[in-house]
């Protein structure tokens, strides 16, 4: 290979992590998921901001024991391969059962958050176009904002079956999407606000709700307030994905994980030092009177800071398209991960009627049974969308602990193995590996944990956080089916399990 060919193939890779880490659906969702709504409200500005920073410095402890892992197999970006691959001949199989359910959970899941998000961001834009709340503009129903969750659930399933080359355009312009809008973001919505909080107010300013929220306790109020940073801070496995058939994947892999987890964090500060040191009056956000019914949070922020200055909506409203724009791209990609693992779990007949699932379209190539099966299981997540106002929080809780708990396996397994069975990549952590990996396991099981809690006080039918019980009859059935049926032909990933350092 010419070094003109070496040059540029490295560029094109360096070019597909920038793609893939800014087109995340992370990313806006950082700062501008309905999530926020209630974050902010917990314990206000304060730890909201600083709650990003410590959610980022354990975060980079995850990324860093994925990274040794991901340089060890470099052409297998596979959770549950890695999982079953180091657990060993004995546990593999349960190791990738486990881990391969998680993933495939929190990716559906995954699909339900995007959805929720852009249509509430989509019922803003509804609102201000219309009028405001004060004056008559009209407020989506809970029927039409199903329909709205459902209608972008099946223009994903749709674009996914049949127009593969019409979403690598859109990769294309997802990037562009994502840097332009949200440094536009960044930049202009400080600027165009008419007045803007002190730095104290925003590092220090510390804030109960306790009758909106129902909570009191001030370190319960902190844990629920940091849910939105580790809502936010996953995905970055998939930037390994890119690495498999690229020169030096065991380099640029670990390279790949790493540089998402920086450029997510730094980005996510970003936007949300944005939105808090523009925030004219915190009491007002969440008045159900007020512009945008109290029911988002960063579209109030932008009608305040655009109305203020120019007695006009009209710039709140492109910019809340911008961010509707990211959430209908991060629903795209979240759809065709999901559909991949569900495919790949069926062909390794690890999902009921896998012989149905790991169909492939005769002419568009794809699984497509695969990619309408995430999609009709989002469906179903939404449907208490017309009866309940906490979907948004038990989709979210379901997703974090899906995916979040997928990078737990293969990380334990990394942890408790013999170091002597550990073929070492460049990127090689050496002694350091036991405790980085026991502090990343540590992390990971405090924010599955966060995810169970309830979130609002007096519990009932209206604000239970039904994400245990989801997940809790899933898992349930999913480990009695292993336990009966599974564990006595389920060998795991088997194209793969014999491979060496990924190499088949």
């Amino acid at each position: 290979m010419s070094s003109d060919t070496s040059r540029n193939s490295e560029e094109k890779w360096f070019f597909s992590l920038f793609i893939l880490t800014l087109s995340c659906p992370l990313l806006f969702g950082v700062a501008l998921a309905p999530e926020d709504v209630f974050c902010l409200l917990y314990a206000g500005p304060a730890s909201l901001v600083w709650g990003w920073v410590v959610v980022s410095f354990f975060t980079l402890f995850v990324g860093i024991a994925m990274a040794e892992i991901c340089s060890s197999f470099p052409t297998t970006g596979s959770l549950y391969f890695w999982a079953a691959h180091l657990a060993g001949p004995k546990w593999g199989p349960f190791a990738s059962w486990c881990c391969a359910w998680l993933e495939t959970i929190g990716l559906i899941a995954g699909i339900g958050t995007q959805a929720y998000a852009g249509s509430q961001t989509l019922q803003s834009i509804i609102l201000l176009c219309t009028g405001t709340n004060k004056d008559g503009g009209y407020f989506a129903p809970k029927w039409l904002f199903l329909c709205m969750y459902i209608g972008l659930t099946i223009i994903w399933a749709v674009l996914n079956t049949f127009a593969l080359e019409v979403i690598a355009f859109i990769d294309i312009i997802s990037i562009w999407w994502q840097v332009v809008g949200g440094l536009v973001i960044v930049i202009m919505l400080p600027l165009v606000a008419q007045t803007t909080q002190s730095a104290s107010y925003v590092f220090t300013h510390f804030e109960m709700s306790p009758t909106s929220t129902g909570i009191s306790s001030k370190p319960y109020a902190v844990i629920l307030s940091f849910l939105v940073s580790q809502y936010s801070l996953y995905g970055y496995d998939a930037a390994a994905h890119l690495t498999e058939e690229t020169k030096g994947a065991d380099k640029n892999g670990p390279i790949a994980i790493l540089s998402s987890i920086g450029i997510i964090s730094v980005f996510g500060w970003a936007y949300i030092l944005a939105l808090t040191f523009s925030i004219q009056d915190f009491s007002y956000l969440y008045d159900p009177s007020n512009e945008t019914a109290g029911v988002f949070v960063p579209a109030q922020i932008l009608y305040d800071a655009f109305h203020g200055r120019y007695d006009s909506s009209t710039g709140a409203i492109i910019l809340l398209f911008v961010i509707w724009g990211s959430f209908f791209f991060g629903g795209l990609s979240i759809t065709t991960s999901a559909a991949r693992v569900v495919y790949a779990l069926s062909r390794d007949k690890g999902v009921p009627f896998s012989s149905i699932w790991r169909q492939v379209h005769p002419k568009h190539k794809v699984p497509s049974n695969a990619v309408w099966l995430c999609a009709a299981i989002c469906i179903i997540l939404g449907l208490p969308i017309l009866k309940v106002n906490v979907v948004f929080t038990a989709i979210t809780s379901i997703c974090t602990i899906g995916w979040v708990g997928g990078y737990a396996v293969p990380i334990f397994a990394r942890m408790v193995m013999s170091e002597k069975n550990f073929k070492a990549g460049p990127f090689y952590l050496g002694k350091a590996s036991r405790p980085v990996c026991l502090i990343a396991f540590l992390w990971i099981c405090y924010t599955c944990s966060a995810f169970l809690l309830p979130t609002y006080y007096p519990i009932d039918l209206e604000t239970l956080n039904y994400a245990p019980v989801a997940l809790g009859v899933g898992l349930g059935l999913i480990m009695l089916w292993w336990l009966l049926d599974a564990r006595k032909w389920f060998k795991g990933p088997v194209r793969n399990i014999h491979s060496e350092n990924g190499k088949v």
